[in-house]
């Protein structure tokens, strides 16, 4: 299924994080925490201002981001976790 995120939203999968430490120790689930961490898969057209000029997303396809904890609405498309996020709620986009 494709998914055409409007607006300012865009869609993320998620990046669970490991299983384990990096001290070899094994996490159960209960102790992970929400992941952040995600690679945008959708970006919708930018949001509107008040005299209807388009602005722009600032995140692309295929861009690593850091998220808000609790943003978005989490849906599971074709078995996959995905998160629909507005741009406001992406903190960071990770570069190498």
């Amino acid at each position: 299924m494709k998914l055409r995120p409007l607006g300012d939203r865009l869609v993320v999968t998620i990046q669970e994080e490991k299983e384990i430490t990096p001290t070899g120790l094994m996490l159960p689930e209960t102790a992970k925490e929400t992941p952040q961490r995600g690679e945008v898969i959708a970006v919708g057209n930018g949001r509107r201002t008040q005299k209807g000029k388009r602005i722009p997303m600032d995140v692309q396809v295929g861009d690593t981001v850091l998220y808000a904890k609790y943003g978005g609405s989490e849906l599971k498309i074709d078995g996959e976790k995905v998160l629909i996020l507005q741009e406001s709620d992406i903190l960071a986009v990770i570069e190498v």
